[in-house]
């Protein structure tokens, strides 16, 4: 039971991963109070990531770029060796290419949340930290990952702005890590259980924002579930910039 705390406000910031293709993204940018936007390189384009932004910028949603390995065959979620450079390299050309899509559709970027593999890598692995770290140097943007790994440190000590991240639907290791997809259970398919693991988070108050998967079938069901429960738990949806 969530019991509020002069220490903690309560409100919650909701994510999803939007612009990659899938149809829901509308219907999704109605729920959310952030909208995680592909930037072209694992999945989706110019078009359907120009018209996301311009559906998140007419509704008020905050715009984040979702950078990642560029491995459409693969989702960008297969695992890469990578340098520092490279890694600084591949997320600089998509933010670059990202924020110029945003521009032209008279909207801002606030925050910048790496996809898929580069995400998982970054929290742990310091190359793959620093190379997103460097690209972002100089733009003034907050990055999300998953609180307390290497990505946070990184982030911290480079005096970035990082908002800690939990998820609706994924089940986390004791390290805090993400199940990986390929083992059984990593994807929580109960909707009960999302509900009970969202009002945990929020309760924990060690995360700033929640994610959807937008590719997920049920992610609009998911998300007037969870919404349902927040409210009557009294916690309002809201980005976390406000």
């Amino acid at each position: 039971m969530i019991v509020p705390s002069s220490h903690r406000a309560l409100a919650i910031d909701l994510n999803a991963d939007l612009g990659e293709g899938f149809p829901d993204d509308e219907a999704l940018l109605d729920r959310v109070s952030s909208a995680v936007i592909c930037c072209g390189a694992h999945a989706g384009g110019r078009e359907v990531s120009l018209r996301t932004i311009e559906a998140a910028r007419g509704r008020g949603v905050a715009i984040g770029a979702h950078p990642g390995f560029p491995d459409r065959e693969g989702f960008g979620r297969r695992e890469r060796a990578a340098t520092r450079e490279e890694v600084r390299e591949v997320v600089r050309e998509q933010l670059d290419r990202f924020e110029a899509w945003a521009a032209e559709a008279g909207a801002v970027v606030r925050f910048v949340k790496p996809h898929g593999a580069l995400y998982n890598q970054a929290q742990r692995d310091p190359t793959i930290a620093d190379g997103v770290i460097a690209a972002l140097i100089g733009r003034n943007l907050p990055i999300l990952g998953l609180p307390g790994g290497v990505l946070e440190e990184k982030a911290r000590a480079s005096g970035l702005r990082f908002v800690p991240e939990g998820f609706a639907d994924r089940r986390t290791r004791d390290d805090g890590s993400l199940v990986p997809r390929s083992e059984p259970g990593a994807v929580i398919e109960d909707p009960a259980e999302v509900v009970a693991q969202v009002l945990a988070l929020v309760d924990r108050g060690r995360v700033e924002t929640i994610c959807l998967h937008g590719d997920d079938p049920r992610a609009v069901a998911l998300a007037d579930r969870i919404r349902s429960a927040l409210s009557g738990a009294g916690v309002v949806v809201r980005s976390f910039e406000e």
